[in-house]
């Protein structure tokens, strides 16, 4: 919360981390960047191959900020070395980090700027945009994380502050968001998630979405009873078709697109997640269950999810770990807002602590 009488600043920083290996998507970002707001100072981190790179830079040239990824903040999972370089290199408080495929309008930037004025970070709703059928088959996804709560989505708000003085996250799990929420509450910050604070997000190719399933079920390692769930799904379904129970079965579908709809009907969800989308629930709860099978084997037989070119082991820190980490309490941080201090040194974030706490703008 801020201190009575101090105002917030609507200025802010919006950080796009990207790595392509080809320019499909550059004439539709092109035009994204274009209507930013011009309050917005735009940095995009682009860890691209060379001539993708020098194609970005003469395509934004006019549009924002243009950057390489800072070799010393570079990370396993290079998004969070992205994220990490926009975050030092922002001259504002306030810092909008969003995937590529995000597509923010004016009213949902301002409003998620002045949510920084009441919490350390803010998750947004993604929803997709356009919706071919895989599209409406993955926001069965998000409804459901809806009716329990909130879902994971491709952008976050945060003060930069309050990352800052965490030393950053770690950059060696798959599922960065998550990482990113936890280690702000972890630190002592707060984390609010409007459920109608609906942004655009362009869905991925067919292809992309088909390699992304197990990769996607991996997450839920970082969720032990999610993963639990997700796991008895086939061996319950099994038993209940192998016993005739094919009622059963059918019932507990009709529940799963009940507590889908529950979700799309949360916080005038039905203006953007069609109602189609709640139909294809037990599909993809079938999919998640057979996925997550699929995620224990590379856990045991790779050592993790394949990512690129290497595999990731963690899907992100414990919040048990992430408080140990900070169990001495707040970092100090020095005049301009930079901590001072560092996490512990086993911690991927120890290095990145320093190299952020090193040079940077001071906030806003």
């Amino acid at each position: 919360m801020l201190p009575a009488g101090q105002i917030w600043d609507v200025r802010a920083t919006y950080v796009l981390p990207l790595r392509w290996s080809d320019d499909r998507e550059l004439p539709d970002l092109t035009a994204y960047l274009g209507r930013l707001p011009g309050w917005l100072e735009v940095i995009v981190v682009d860890g691209s191959p060379p001539p993708l790179f020098e194609r970005h830079a003469d395509a934004w040239r006019s549009q924002a900020r243009h950057i390489r990824p800072a070799p010393e903040l570079e990370t396993p999972m290079g998004k969070v070395g992205g994220v990490l370089t926009g975050v030092r290199e922002a001259g504002t408080e306030a810092i909008v980090i969003a995937d590529d495929d995000v597509r923010y309008d004016e009213p949902a930037l301002v409003r998620v700027v002045a949510l920084l004025g009441l919490a350390d970070c803010v998750r947004p709703q993604n929803h997709f945009d356009p919706l071919p059928w895989h599209a409406r088959w993955d926001t069965a996804r998000t409804l459901l994380n809806r009716s329990f709560g909130a879902d994971f989505p491709g952008t976050l708000a945060v003060r930069r502050s309050a990352l800052v003085a965490a030393g950053g996250y770690d950059g060696d799990v798959i599922f960065e968001n998550l990482e990113l929420m936890r280690t702000i509450r972890a630190s002592g910050g707060s984390v609010l998630s409007p459920l109608d604070l609906y942004v655009a997000r362009r869905p991925p190719s067919t292809e992309h979405f088909l390699s992304q399933r197990v990769r996607q079920a991996y997450d839920d390692f970082a969720i032990p009873p999610r993963m639990a769930a997700w796991l008895a799904v086939l061996p319950s379904l099994a038993v209940s078709l192998s016993r005739g129970r094919n009622r059963e079965a059918a019932a507990a579908a009709v529940l799963v697109v009940a507590l889908a709809e529950l979700g799309r009907r949360r916080a005038g969800g039905t203006r953007v997640f069609p109602a189609t989308a709640s139909l294809f629930a037990p599909l993809w709860v079938l999919e998640r269950g057979a996925c997550a099978w699929l995620a224990i084997r590379d856990r045991l037989t790779r050592g993790g999810v394949p990512y690129g070119d290497g595999v990731v082991p963690r899907a992100a820190s414990s919040m048990a770990r992430l408080r140990a980490r900070f169990a001495n309490g707040p970092r100090q941080a020095d005049r301009n807002g930079l901590a001072s201090g560092r996490p512990e040194a086993d911690q991927l974030v120890g290095p990145v602590a320093e190299r952020l706490s090193s040079r940077g703008a001071a906030a806003a």
